[in-house]
């Protein structure tokens, strides 16, 4: 599961992160409920019961973060296009599982220390879900949106959030992939010459 080797990426990301390719095509983690569960267990607090309808919200906020990343950075990979076409219904997805569970800071002791935790009345299936949502937003719209980038190695579909200034692929295999056959076809092209 790609989205569990870089858990340095933004939650959002290593969701939209599980769709990706290698040279068999394009593959998708969240194919059952049980890889759902998983997924939740591999990034945060672990899930309740998750069913169908839970994978189908998710899978919609993947697609739809995916858009909205691929718009974000001006991703022109046609591997790497969601199905979700129109902007606007992206949008509208966000917004809708950011309204599944209202959220508020709930303020806590510690210990010795003053924490902060998300307080919500929603199922946790909905509350993983709305949280997703806004981290979301808040990785589009915030601060770090400039960081977001498209990952253009050879046959990748990944996003990843620079946090390097060298940083131009989601992992080192990219890296490598790109200087590889950029290598080649330099060589190619003197052979032909």
């Amino acid at each position: 599961m790609p989205a569990l080797l870089l858990p340095g990426e933004p939650t959002p990301v290593r969701l939209m992160n599980t769709v990706w390719a290698d040279r068999s095509g394009l593959h998708d983690d969240l194919e059952t409920a049980a890889d759902l569960r998983t997924w939740i267990d591999a990034v945060g607090p672990a899930a309740a019961e998750v069913g169908d309808g839970d994978l189908a919200r998710f899978r919609s906020l993947r697609d739809a973060l995916r858009r909205l990343a691929a718009f974000a950075t001006e991703d022109t990979r046609p591997a790497a296009a969601s199905p979700l076409r129109d902007l606007t219904e992206a949008v509208a997805e966000v917004n809708r599982a950011a309204a599944l569970a209202p959220g508020w800071p709930v303020l806590e002791l510690d210990g010795d220390a003053l924490a902060r935790r998300f307080g919500s009345e929603g199922d946790p299936v909905s509350q993983c879900l709305a949280s997703l949502a806004v981290q979301g937003i808040e990785l589009l719209t915030g601060p770090g949106r400039e960081d977001l980038r498209a990952c253009y190695g050879p046959g990748c579909v990944l996003y990843f959030a620079k946090d390097h200034p060298r940083r131009e692929w989601c992992s080192a295999g990219c890296g490598n992939r790109a200087r590889a056959a950029r290598h080649y076809a330099r060589h190619r092209t003197a052979a032909e010459g």
